[in-house]
């Protein structure tokens, strides 16, 4: 038995989100709820201070490096998506809790335990950076209190939930990027 996934998918039988239901809204999320978080809101937040190093209404020449982390961040989503849909078939008939059923270890990641985190931290500094803008860098900062809070909490309970394989994995990828030697 592979401690990566549920010994018996049938056995919640009746119990949780069917599976028809779960992937469409997760699909829903993605497509609509992280463009809206990541995008549109860094966007707004523009609005409610000075723009600075703008001119005329356009970004000033250091603000479109901007662009760099936006363009690294929204590739890193892209992919992360794709690979969370290539393993879509391997969900449960019902979900029953928002813990994954099995361990993603392919795809972003391979480089990184939090390719999300990482992709979103890139958005809003890419943002603030391009929008010149001190609100949306404070929402960077605070972002990114709010993950380095969250993540002890999440990675015990990958632990827990997938015990020798979570350690094995989290020994040869390390948490924010890059992997250890073996």
């Amino acid at each position: 038995m592979s401690t990566t996934t549920p010994p018996d998918r049938n056995s919640t039988r009746g119990r949780g989100i069917p599976r028809w239901v779960f992937v469409p809204l997760s699909l829903f999320v993605w497509l609509v709820g992280v463009p809206l978080a990541h995008g549109i809101l860094p966007w707004a937040l523009s609005w409610l201070a000075p723009r600075y190093g703008w001119t005329a209404g356009y970004p000033g020449t250091w603000n479109w490096l901007g662009l760099i982390p936006i363009a690294a961040g929204t590739a890193v989503l892209i992919w992360d998506f794709a690979s969370g849909v290539a393993r879509a078939r391997e969900l449960p008939e019902r979900m029953q809790r928002l813990a994954p059923p099995f361990l993603m270890t392919t795809g972003p990641y391979a480089y990184t335990r939090n390719p999300m985190y990482v992709a979103e931290l890139a958005l809003w500094l890419g943002w603030a950076t391009l929008f010149g803008s001190l609100v949306i860098l404070l929402g960077f900062v605070v972002l990114t209190v709010v993950i380095i809070l969250a993540l002890p909490r999440e990675e015990r309970g990958l632990e827990r939930q997938f015990g020798e394989t979570y350690r094995q994995y989290q020994a040869r990828v390390l948490r924010w990027l890059g992997r250890t030697r073996l």
